[in-house]
């Protein structure tokens, strides 16, 4: 893999918060926008900023209360994923990013999916990695989920598994997979994670979020409009030992898309952890193709 592009790493000020934000390549009214996942951050498309900067002014910001972006508490920020997108979009519109690509996973997927059916004519193409917006993803998992979103009650809330420590930070990364996959993961990537998911009020904000997660789930039709209405080009990655994000969905995607490129790979829940030189190659292309239909010179 060509690591040619340098990456720059920096904030802005935006809407009282100090927004942290890797980029790759000569900036431009059209980009890629990566956005992370939790529990992680930017720090995930360490390997795919630089291959895509080569072709592509390319941004991947810290989500507020993830990475290095100021993560204030519950009383002086609204931890919705809704709040989110506005920040991106903020953040991109101080960069002077018009229209772009968007790559969205996990967590990532609601505020993106916020983006799109706000201004979907911003959006030149859509990679979805291991991020849900069909019922047919979201498997008996949930189902301790969706009690607690639909009665919030302190026996609900009991139920639900513990993720939000270092334990469990830890097994996002590596639950569902042999020895010899996990073996792949830097140990880095969790421990950067916990480090920072474990800052004063962290948590309460990240189970926020995680409650927030509900009115997603509810936007999926509002969403299936959106695909129907503007078929976007979408690129569906795939880790298939995902125990939260089922691989039915790959399947949801394909029955929604006219224009839809998908790959199912031997991996986790964070797929760019262990795959990230295929993730980048498939996304060159993409993207190439992308920005040709949109008349826009790579």
């Amino acid at each position: 893999m060509k690591l040619a592009a340098k990456t720059r790493h920096r904030y802005r000020e935006l809407e009282g918060l100090r927004v942290h934000y890797r980029e790759a390549g000569t900036p431009s009214p059209t980009a890629v926008v990566l956005l992370h996942g939790s529990p992680s951050s930017s720090y995930s498309f360490r390997d795919v900023l630089p291959v895509l900067g080569e072709v592509a002014y390319t941004v991947a910001p810290d989500l507020p209360g993830f990475g290095f972006s100021d993560a204030p508490g519950l009383h002086e920020f609204e931890y919705t994923f809704e709040r989110l997108s506005q920040v991106i979009d903020a953040l991109l519109e101080d960069l002077g990013v018009e229209r772009y690509v968007l790559f969205v996973t996990d967590y990532s997927t609601p505020v993106g999916y916020y983006m799109a059916t706000r201004h979907p004519e911003r959006v030149l193409g859509l990679v979805v990695q291991n991020g849900n917006v069909h019922e047919a993803g979201l498997n008996e998992a949930w189902d301790a989920s969706r009690r607690f979103w639909a009665e919030p009650t302190e026996e609900n809330k009991a139920a639900l598994p513990e993720w939000l420590n270092f334990d469990g930070t830890r097994d996002t990364y590596l639950t569902g997979l042999r020895e010899e996959l996990r073996e792949l993961h830097p140990r880095e990537s969790w421990h950067l994670d916990w480090e920072r998911l474990s800052r004063p009020g962290n948590i309460e904000v990240h189970f926020q979020l995680f409650y927030d997660y509900r009115k997603h789930v509810a936007r999926f039709g509002e969403i299936a409009k959106y695909h129907a209405e503007y078929q976007p080009a979408c690129l569906v990655l795939w880790g298939r030992h995902d125990t939260f994000f089922d691989i039915a969905e790959v399947l949801a995607y394909h029955r929604a898309m006219t224009r839809l490129e998908a790959h199912i790979y031997d991996a986790g829940h964070f797929l760019l952890e262990t795959h990230a030189a295929e993730v980048a190659d498939l996304m060159v292309t993409f993207v190439g193709d992308a920005f040709d239909r949109a008349g826009v010179a790579v």
